[in-house]
């Protein structure tokens, strides 16, 4: 390695050190943020040491010029290493997959014979189940994280194990924004509120004036509802590179 090169290296190594350094308190923000979702069972630490995993590699990959700032392109890493820890534990019942599978299936059929968004009523009725029983499925489904955003990414084309890697994917961004855009209104306000805002589903609720469980109701309806508005990049229709 000549001078010029052992520069370069040492430059990029200090910069990516820093970066850590920096955003160390991002790691712990974002895991006490997942922490409060997930079963007792969930230790934060262990959130927090696959947060940081995230946080180097964002570190040593980060390009200024891609025009995401460092903090959300660190994010997206954090958050995405956190999920995948989280699947390996893989301490969610396979119900509560099955569930959130089934009531995504339910409304991309109803929304693709009607042309407008599925109504929780009918959704529960064309599952055959009550209402509340409904309720439940999309509540536990967000309590879980199973059926989040982060679900929703992993599960495009390419089949990642990291739940956030096609968020580089400029086409499926676009795709995921304007199937945000077009969720109902409320549903579109808690997706802002809890991921751009970071508010908690309580604060959530308190800002919607309904309780933190009919908060967490909406938010699981929203993820579910992406779920199925983005199975074709799921299910592999769309091409990545088309």
């Amino acid at each position: 390695m000549n001078a010029a090169s052992a520069y370069g290296a040492h430059r990029v190594t200090s910069e990516a050190d820093e970066l850590i350094m920096q955003h160390a308190e991002l790691v712990k923000r974002i895991a006490y943020h997942l922490a409060g979702r997930l079963p007792p069972s969930v230790e934060v630490d262990d959130l927090i040491q696959a947060g940081m995993l995230g946080l180097l590699e964002a570190a040593s990959n980060y390009a200024a010029n891609r025009g995401a700032s460092f903090e959300t392109y660190a994010g997206i890493r954090i958050r995405g290493a956190m999920i995948d820890a989280l699947r390996k534990l893989d301490w969610a019942p396979r119900s509560v997959h099955r569930k959130a599978r089934a009531v995504a299936a339910v409304v991309q059929e109803i929304e693709r014979q009607t042309g407008r968004d599925a109504r929780d009523v009918e959704i529960a009725e064309r599952m055959g189940v009550p209402l509340g029983e409904y309720h439940s499925i999309v509540q536990d489904a967000a309590s879980c994280r199973l059926a989040t955003l982060d679900d929703t990414t992993a599960a495009t084309a390419q089949g990642s194990a990291d739940p956030f890697r096609e968020t580089s994917d400029d086409r499926f961004r676009v795709a995921l924004a304007q199937a945000i855009d077009n969720l109902p209104e409320r549903e579109r306000l808690v997706m802002s509120l809890y991921y751009t805002d970071g508010l908690n589903l309580k604060e959530i609720g308190a800002v919607l004036k309904v309780t933190e469980s009919r908060a967490c109701q909406l938010h699981g309806q929203a993820l579910v509802r992406l779920k199925a508005r983005l199975a074709d990049w799921r299910d592999g229709r769309v091409e990545a590179h088309a």
